[in-house]
């Protein structure tokens, strides 16, 4: 019996540790261990509301996605706490533009804040960083706020930054000057002033890349691996074969180029590999470690992943 048990032991301590070091989630979080298609939609209906964001210092119009009791508008947020997200839209894009990929995140849990400033033709990257850094400020105001319709939804403690093109340029920008901030990621993200290059060197939170290999507005060798370069671990550079800058949007505008894809598979793998970089990094669904770090991640087809683990 003796040796039996002392055989059994080298086993016990290797599950004992597994379970010590496996990435967890609160109990008031309804997405550990999803095991789901993150390309998929999720499991909440999604909701949205129109307002006037005013936090440290700034105030603009925008439109938040967030997980509902019900789908539409001013619905109730669905029960639990939810991590809050703030996206960045690219340079003239309407945040409309991004409706599909928003009310993705939003299906996921995420209670996503997109800004409509800085719209025009001579935006300010440097301000548009303190917007997005003003959503997340806003959705922890709102979380304490009694009879705000955010009051105790918003888990504080997991905000995330992304945004495409400009916007992903801001966002990087946003992230080194917030602590609150615990993960980025970017579309096609491109060059600010300042330099969101300099702001990926600074970076300490796990960031990541998303390109197309067709872009030929903010492609991948002049934006996003320069930043992946500058960036230490850990990050990831994944670059979609045959996207094109206005893939990640839902319609392309003058001046958009094309790519060797259709935009509906660009914005399928898109959502795959962000939504299962949020989720993870953010600590909210640990079963995703293979498709973010893995062998999944190295082997997706459609997308050319290099990382620092």
């Amino acid at each position: 019996m003796l040796r039996t048990l002392l055989r059994a032991v080298p086993a016990i301590m290797l599950a004992v540790a597994a379970t010590l070091t496996a990435p967890t989630a609160t109990a008031a979080t309804p997405h550990a261990d999803l095991a789901a298609d993150p390309a998929a939609p999720g499991p909440h209906p999604v909701a949205y509301t129109d307002l006037t964001v005013s936090a440290s210092g700034r105030s603009y119009s925008a439109r938040v996605w967030y997980p509902g009791a019900a789908a539409g508008a001013n619905a109730p947020v669905a029960q639990g706490v939810h991590p809050g997200l703030a996206f960045g839209h690219g340079f003239l894009q309407n945040i409309s533009t991004y409706e599909s990929t928003l009310r993705h995140y939003a299906s996921w849990g995420f209670i996503t804040v997109a800004p409509k400033s800085q719209g025009g033709l001579s935006p300010s990257h440097s301000g548009f960083a303190d917007d997005l850094n003003a959503a997340l400020a806003w959705l922890t105001t709102q979380n304490a706020t009694t009879g705000s319709r955010f009051a105790g939804a918003v888990d504080t403690s997991r905000y995330a930054l992304a945004g495409h093109s400009m916007g992903g340029g801001a966002a990087l920008l946003a992230a080194s000057r917030n602590p609150a901030v615990k993960s980025v990621s970017t579309l096609a993200a491109a060059e600010t002033k300042p330099s969101a290059v300099t702001a990926s060197a600074a970076l300490s939170v796990p960031v990541q890349y998303v390109g197309g290999s067709k872009d030929t507005i903010a492609g991948v060798d002049g934006h996003q691996r320069r930043m992946y370069d500058a960036k230490p671990a850990p990050t990831q550079l994944r670059v979609i074969t045959g996207g094109f800058h206005c893939g990640f949007t839902d319609s392309s505008g003058f001046g958009c180029d094309s790519g060797s894809i259709t935009r509906a598979e660009q914005q399928r793998l898109t959502r795959s590999v962000t939504t299962s970089y949020l989720l993870y990094t953010l600590g909210l669904d640990g079963s995703l470690h293979d498709q973010v770090w893995g062998a999944a991640a190295r082997n997706l087809p459609g997308v050319v992943y290099t990382a620092k683990p």
